[in-house]
C-alpha cells in the first residue's frame, strides 16, 4: 500500500426497513457492512418469506433457521419471525458471512426457478380448458404450522391441494377467512382435562399483502366491513376476508376471531362472510372465476351470492340456476349425520335474506334448497343440501366414502336405488414435500433416483424402491425413529416442566422412549368415532408387549378434542391416564399441541401407524398415506382410502370390514384383531432378525408398502382427477 494511501474503512450503514412491510428489519444501527449487500439479502429474505413456496421446500427454510436458529425453533419455523426479531448487527455480520450469502442465494434461485419453469398445465393440452379459473373455497387451510389457521384434516387436504395445484399451475385462487388466532392452543392439566389457550395474531406479522381493498357483505340487517389481504402459495393466491375492522360493532368482529367456535348463529354467520363474501372479494379483486369448488359444505351460500349476482345481470331465474350448478364442484368430507351443519330455518332466512331476495327467491323456495325435508316447513336448514342442490361436480373422498355419501343423501335426488345418485369419489392424497422428511427424500433419490421435481401423469417413480439396500434402509428407519425419540423426549420435558413437575419427574420425561423399539403412532383429531383409546382397552396385554424386555412395545398419541367436544376431550383425558399407569409411564406418550410440525415427526418416526375408526365413519383419513413415505407400516381398519390400497402385503388389516351396529360388540371385535395382529405379526415380524441385525420381514412389507402407497395417494394425483373429472367438464 502506497505510503499515502488510507486504509479503507468500513462503510457505516443504517438500513430502515420499510413501514408498509413489518417482517422487514429495522435495523436503526450503525453496522460494518456494504449497504448493497445488506439491502439485497434483505430483499431476498423477505421476498422468499412472503411466497409460502418455502413451506414445501426444505432449502428455502435454511436461511431462516441459519439467521437465528433459537428464534426459528421458538417461533414455530416462522420466517417472518425470524426477520422480525434478529437483532442489527448480527444481521448484518451474518451478510458478510459467505456461507449463509450461499445459503440465501440456492434458495432464491430455486425460488426463481420455480417461476419460471413452465408448469405441467400448460405442457399438457386439455380440450375445454380456455379460461379455466378455478375458485376454491374453503374454511380452513393448513399451510404450515407457523400459521394457525386450521384445525384439523380438512385444512391439511386444502393446504395440500393448493401445493399440487401451485405445483402444476393449474389456475385456481382460493378463498378463506383470516382468523386472529385460528385454532385454539392445546394444554393438558395433570388430570389430563384440557385447557383451551387462545393466541391473537396481528396480520401485520404474517405473510400477508393487503390488498388495501375493503367489501361490504350484508349479513341480516347491516353490511359488516371486510378488508381483503393475499397470501402466496407459490403459484396460488389465497384470498382471506377480515372482518376485524374497528367500524364494525363487537359481534362482527367477532366473525373472523376463531375456527368453529361459538354458537349456531356465530358459526353460520362465519359461513355467511365465507360464502357470500368469498364471492364478493373475488369480483371486487377483478378475479374472474369460471368453477367455484366448494370443499365441504360451510360455503354453500357462495351459490346464493353468485344467484343474486346473475340475477342482477337480467339472466334468467331457471338459466342463473343451471349455469351455477353446472360450474360448481362440491366435495363433502362427512360421512357421520352429525357432522354436517343445520340451523334454524328462520335465522338463516333473516340472515340471508338481502342474498335471497336478490337472487328472485321467495323465502319458501330459498329454505326449500337446504332443507332435507321440503315436505316439512320445520326441517332444518342444512348446508350440505344447500351444497348438492347447486353443485352438478359432486364427489366423496374416498371409494368407500362415495358408498356411503350417495346412500346417505339419497332422498335428496329422490331415486329408489342409492347407485344411481350422481355423486361419484375422488380419493385424497398428500402432498408428498410437504410430508417428506428431507433425510427420506435424500434417500431415496440417491438409492433408486427419486425425484419429486419430475411430475409425469402415468409414471409412478415409487414403484421402484422396492430395490433399495435393505441395510441402508433399515439405517434410514432407525436415524427417523431415533429422532422422534428425541422429539418426544423434549415435548414431555416441556410438558412436565410447564405443570411445575418435580425434578425427579422432568427427569424421567426426557429419558422416556427407547430409539431401538417397535415405535406405533396415533394422531388425529380427537373424536369418538376414531376410538383413540382402543389399543388400551385391554391393559394387561399391553402390558405385557410394553413391558417386554426383549421386545418391547411404545406408543406416542397426539391429537384435539373439539373445545365444546367433551367426549372427545374425555377420550384424551383417558389416554393421558395411561400414560402414568405403573410399567406404561414412559413408554406411552401423549404429546400436546398436535399441529403439522407434530405431525410430520410423527409419521416419519413411526414404525407402525395405527387407525382403529369405527367403520365406515372415516372419510378418508390421509395421515396413513405418510408413513409409508419414510418406511412406516399401517395397521388399520378397512376404512376410508385404505381399502383401496391394503393388498395384503403392504400393511396390516384390522377386522374384516364388517359394520355392525352394536357399537359395543364391534369394539370388542376389532380390539381382539387388533392384538391378535400385533402379538401374532407386527412385533415378531420387527423383532425377527437375521445375522446381520435386519428384520427382513419387516423391510419387504415396509418397502412394498413405499412402493404401493406414496405413488397413488399423492395429490398431483389428486388434483389432476379433480381437472379431469370436475374442473374440465365443469368449465363453462
Amino acid at each position: 500500500m502506497a505510503a499515502s494511501a488510507k486504509p479503507r474503512q468500513p462503510t457505516r450503514v443504517k438500513v430502515i426497513g420499510a413501514n408498509r412491510d413489518p417482517s422487514a428489519i429495522a435495523l436503526g444501527e450503525m453496522v460494518q457492512a456494504p449497504a448493497s449487500v445488506v439491502r439485497e439479502v434483505l430483499r431476498d429474505l423477505n421476498k422468499l418469506s412472503h411466497d409460502l413456496w418455502w413451506s414445501w421446500n426444505e432449502l428455502a427454510q435454511r436461511p431462516f433457521a441459519a439467521l437465528d436458529p433459537i428464534v426459528w425453533e421458538a417461533s414455530n419455523h416462522d420466517p417472518c419471525a425470524v426477520l422480525r426479531k434478529v437483532a442489527g448487527p448480527n444481521f448484518a455480520a451474518r451478510c458478510m458471512d459467505a456461507e449463509f450469502r450461499g445459503l440465501v442465494k440456492a434458495a432464491r434461485d430455486a425460488h426463481r426457478a420455480y417461476h419460471k419453469t413452465v408448469p405441467w398445465f400448460e405442457q399438457q393440452q386439455f380440450g375445454g380448458s380456455q379460461k379455466l379459473h378455478i375458485a376454491y373455497f374453503c374454511s380452513e387451510f393448513a399451510i404450515h404450522e407457523s400459521l394457525q389457521q386450521y384445525s384439523g384434516g380438512l385444512g391439511v387436504l386444502a393446504g395440500d391441494h393448493l401445493k399440487s395445484a401451485s405445483d402444476l399451475g393449474i389456475p385456481l385462487t382460493a378463498v378463506g377467512i383470516l382468523y386472529q388466532h385460528g385454532y385454539y392452543q392445546q394444554e393438558f392439566r395433570s388430570d389430563g382435562s384440557t385447557r383451551v389457550m387462545e393466541a391473537h395474531r396481528d396480520p401485520r406479522s404474517m405473510p400477508l399483502e393487503d390488498t388495501g381493498v375493503d367489501i361490504r357483505v350484508p349479513i341480516g340487517d347491516r353490511k359488516v366491513e371486510t378488508r381483503l389481504w393475499i397470501m402466496r402459495v407459490g403459484r396460488v393466491k389465497m384470498v382471506l376476508l377480515d372482518s376485524d375492522r374497528k367500524v364494525n360493532r363487537p359481534k362482527d368482529r367477532r366473525l373472523t376471531e376463531g375456527l368453529y367456535k361459538g354458537d349456531p348463529e356465530l358459526r353460520m354467520r362465519q359461513q355467511v362472510l365465507l360464502g357470500v363474501g368469498g364471492v364478493m372479494a373475488l369480483r371486487a379483486l377483478g378475479i374472474k372465476a369460471s368453477v367455484f369448488h366448494l370443499n365441504e359444505g360451510h360455503a354453500a351460500f357462495a351459490s346464493i351470492a353468485r344467484l343474486a349476482q346473475l340475477r342482477r345481470k337480467g339472466q334468467g331465474l331457471e338459466d342463473a340456476l343451471a349455469y351455477i350448478r353446472r360450474s360448481t364442484v362440491f366435495t363433502t368430507h362427512t360421512p357421520v349425520p352429525a357432522g354436517h351443519d343445520r340451523y334454524d330455518p328462520d335465522m338463516v332466512a333473516d340472515v340471508l335474506e338481502p342474498s335471497w331476495r336478490e337472487a328472485g327467491l321467495g323465502r319458501r323456495a330459498f329454505l326449500d334448497m337446504g332443507s332435507e325435508r321440503t315436505i316439512d316447513p320445520k326441517s332444518l336448514f342444512c348446508m350440505t343440501a344447500l351444497a348438492l342442490r347447486t353443485a352438478e361436480h359432486v364427489n366423496g373422498v374416498a371409494a368407500l366414502h362415495g358408498r356411503v355419501t350417495r346412500e346417505m343423501w339419497q332422498q335428496i335426488y329422490g331415486v329408489a336405488d342409492a347407485a344411481l345418485v350422481p355423486i361419484g369419489h375422488v380419493t385424497n392424497g398428500v402432498h408428498s414435500r410437504t410430508w417428506l422428511a428431507p433425510e427420506a427424500e435424500a434417500f431415496w433419490k440417491r438409492s433408486v433416483g427419486l425425484d419429486l421435481d419430475v411430475i409425469e401423469r402415468g409414471r409412478d417413480q415409487w414403484a421402484a424402491v422396492e430395490r433399495a439396500d435393505r441395510a441402508e434402509f433399515w439405517a434410514l428407519r432407525t436415524q427417523l425413529r431415533s429422532r422422534l425419540v428425541h422429539f418426544v423426549r423434549d415435548r414431555l420435558v416441556r410438558q412436565a416442566r410447564r405443570r411445575g413437575a418435580a425434578p425427579e419427574a422432568v427427569m424421567r420425561a426426557g429419558l422416556a422412549f427407547d430409539p431401538t423399539a417397535l415405535t406405533i403412532g396415533f394422531a388425529r383429531r380427537f373424536a369418538t368415532y376414531k376410538r383413540a383409546p382402543l389399543i388400551l382397552r385391554q391393559p394387561e396385554r399391553l402390558r405385557s408387549l410394553v413391558c417386554d424386555p426383549l421386545r418391547p412395545v411404545q406408543i406416542v398419541f397426539a391429537g384435539k378434542a373439539h373445545p365444546r367436544d367433551r367426549e372427545g376431550q374425555a377420550l384424551a383425558a383417558e389416554v393421558h391416564h395411561w400414560t402414568r399407569e405403573q410399567g406404561l409411564e414412559g413408554r406411552v406418550a401423549l404429546i400436546e399441541e398436535y399441529d403439522m410440525h407434530v405431525g410430520r415427526m410423527l409419521v416419519s418416526g413411526c414404525d407402525v401407524w395405527l387407525n382403529n375408526p369405527l367403520r365406515p365413519h372415516e372419510a378418508s383419513g390421509t395421515s396413513g398415506m405418510k408413513p409409508p413415505m419414510h418406511g412406516g407400516i399401517n395397521l388399520s381398519i378397512l376404512d376410508g382410502w385404505w381399502p383401496e390400497s391394503y393388498d395384503g402385503k403392504n400393511g396390516w388389516a384390522i377386522g374384516d370390514g364388517s359394520e355392525g351396529s352394536d357399537r359395543q360388540k364391534q369394539d370388542s371385535l376389532d380390539w381382539e384383531s387388533l392384538f391378535d395382529m400385533l402379538e401374532s405379526k407386527v412385533v415378531p415380524d420387527f423383532y425377527g432378525r437375521n445375522d446381520e441385525g435386519l428384520p427382513l420381514k419387516w423391510l419387504e412389507r415396509a418397502l412394498h408398502s413405499a412402493a404401493t402407497i406414496p405413488g397413488r395417494f399423492n395429490t398431483h394425483r389428486m388434483v389432476a382427477e379433480y381437472l379431469e373429472k370436475s374442473y374440465l367438464p365443469a368449465n363453462a
